[in-house]
This record gives C-alpha cells, structure tokens and sequence, in this order.
C-alpha cells in the first residue's frame, strides 16, 4: 500500500479538476454532469474502499461515541479514509448546486461563492447555495 502522504496529495489533487470545471466552465457539457459529479467522486469512492477494506478490523474505536471515533482515527489510514470521504462528497454537492442552479435560471456567479464555501467548509457552502436557491424561488423546496 501507498504511504498515507502520497495518497493524501493524490487524491487532493484528483478533485481540482473537477472544482475547476464547476466554477470557470459549468456549462460544460461534460463537467457538471459527468467529470464532477461521477468520474471523480467514482475515482475516489474506490480509494475509499479500498482503505476501508484494509484497515477495517485492525485498529480500535469506533462510532459509540466522540471518544471511539478519536481512536478510530488515531490510524491515518482510517483519518486519510474520513478525508477522502469529504473530498468525493463535496465534490458531489458541489456539482448538484451548479446542476440545480441552472435547471433554475440562478446566475452562475451567485453560486461561485457557495462553490467556495463548499469546496472549503462542505456544509456551510451548501447551506450557502440552499439561501440563494431559496431567495431566487421564494421557497425552501428541493423536491421539484
């Protein structure tokens, strides 16, 4: 297996492409769709696995409580496993809002922020993005 480290830098550098289609190129036919919200996330979905497989049952903790999952992180297989789950996710996200948003008409430069913010802070960009879908609908729904 590849050194924690490495795989760390990889898999950081695997999802700028996609951030970048999101934010300079989203009507691309190819980016929001498909590079962003599949390859991508797909690519480091199997890297996620991957680490899950071969660390799971060897080191301690848990998910009983705050204690168990410091622990359980405590192995940076299982810490590089938890951030590539965030990278694949917000990745995802990210390119639902940029879809979402143009099925709406919202401008693309009223999402670039929330990208940012979701690109950084993953819940907070996405809290972002539901306030200006909800001020350009007058609605809090995302079921349409």
């Amino acid at each position: 297996m590849l050194d924690a480290e490495t795989i760390f830098r990889v898999a950081n550098l695997l999802v700028v492409p996609g951030w970048f289609l999101l934010t300079v190129a989203p009507r691309w036919r190819w980016g929001a769709r498909l590079v962003g919200p599949v390859v991508i996330p797909a690519v480091l979905a199997l890297g996620y696995v991957a680490l899950v497989a071969a660390r799971f049952g060897r080191g301690s903790g848990g998910f009983g409580s705050l204690a168990a999952i410091a622990a359980l992180f405590a192995d940076p297989y299982v810490l590089l496993a938890g951030w590539i789950h965030y990278l694949a996710f917000d990745l995802f996200v990210g390119s639902w809002e940029v879809r979402d948003a143009q099925r709406l008409g919202i401008p693309h430069l009223a999402v670039v922020p929330c990208l940012a913010l979701t690109f950084l802070l993953g819940p907070a960009g996405l809290l972002a993005y539901l306030a200006v879908r909800s001020a350009a609908r007058r609605a809090l729904t995302v079921s349409e």
